[in-house]
């Protein structure tokens, strides 16, 4: 694959000088790494129907992997909500000390499986990309004086917003139709474009996200690169290897693998989740909603601390980034 070392010398030396937390890092090329990360046995075999056999060697791109995770994870995992930024938003015309239950389904695609209430308060948390207070063109979510859905609740017109002290904007203000409830008559009678995620503060439960990616910034660590960036094209086999190896003609690179590493693989935020989470067992995958597939940490992961590993993201995030340098 690309974007990955195999030889043995080289994961030694990523474990050894701790660029990375051990053999069962969700970021190394191992089965105890792979299921960490929440890579699943239907994901490799679909990757593997895609790709075919070949009695020659050759690249296989990382993205072939990640796409067939998904599409195994969006038949298998639970639909879940995340803030992964959160933002306060206050509901000015909804009554204080109020509360109620909004129903979201636990699979969009499997009715059968149910729904699971989502607790709805006068004070939310939403993503803080979600609102912007000079909106581009084409900006569809929270702005001032614009009107957003919020999923599974009500439709919302942000009003004004609270700053502190070094201009940053710390809760945003709205009012709510009640005549717009999701689900009820008429709901759908108001059309927005915007539709956005929430969850109750009084009811969030605070996680810790591992925001995992690709070890490598390059698709071939270490390999010949000349002044614009681009990987030579060279020979397949001899790609990952440098004297040493276990094959006794390997060639010398002439970079350290080392100088490719990401240094945004990893990513440790304190995020907030839907109470339903808190039941989450070890090595449960689920989807959070506008965000990717996650895995509760069959290390870390408790019901007193929650913990979830970004498996992959919803979209490949890599291809754009790519076509533009």
């Amino acid at each position: 694959f690309t974007y990955v070392v195999l030889s043995k010398r080289k994961l030694i030396e990523l474990v050894e000088k701790k660029f990375v937390d051990g053999w069962d890092d969700p970021r190394m090329p191992t089965i105890v790494g792979a299921r960490r990360r929440g890579f699943t046995p239907e994901g490799f075999r679909l990757a593997a129907e895609r790709t075919g056999v070949s009695k020659s060697d050759s690249w296989i791109d990382i993205s072939v992997l990640e796409d067939a995770m998904r599409e195994d994870l969006n038949t298998s995992a639970l639909r879940r909500i995340a803030v992964l930024d959160p933002l306060n938003l206050v509901i000015d015309n909804y009554p204080d000390a109020a509360h109620e239950e909004c129903y979201a389904p636990n699979h969009p695609q499997k009715p059968e499986l149910g729904k699971r209430a989502l607790p709805f308060s006068r004070e939310l948390w939403v993503e803080r990309d979600d609102f912007s207070e000079n909106p581009p063109k084409g900006y569809f979510r929270l702005a001032p004086g614009a009107e957003v859905r919020l999923r599974y609740a009500y439709i919302v017109r942000c009003t004004h917003v609270d700053k502190g002290a070094s201009g940053n904007v710390i809760a945003v203000h709205c009012t709510y139709d009640p005549a717009t409830r999701s689900g009820t008559p008429g709901a759908d009678a108001r059309k927005v474009k915007g539709n956005i995620h929430w969850l109750s503060i009084a009811h969030a439960v605070p996680a810790e996200v591992r925001l995992y990616d690709r070890l490598f910034a390059v698709a071939y660590p270490g390999a010949r690169t000349p002044a614009d960036g681009r990987s030579e094209a060279i020979e397949p086999a001899r790609a990952f290897v440098v004297a040493g190896d276990d094959d006794p003609t390997a060639e010398v690179a002439e970079r350290d693998f080392i100088d490719d590493l990401n240094a945004a693989s990893k990513r440790v935020i304190t995020a907030q989740v839907e109470p339903a989470l808190v039941a989450a067992l070890p090595e449960e995958r689920v989807q959070f909603e506008r965000h990717g597939y996650f895995v509760a940490d069959i290390v870390d992961h408790s019901a007193r601390h929650p913990v979830f590993n970004r498996t992959v993201t919803l979209k490949d995030s890599w291809t754009k980034a790519t076509a533009t340098t």
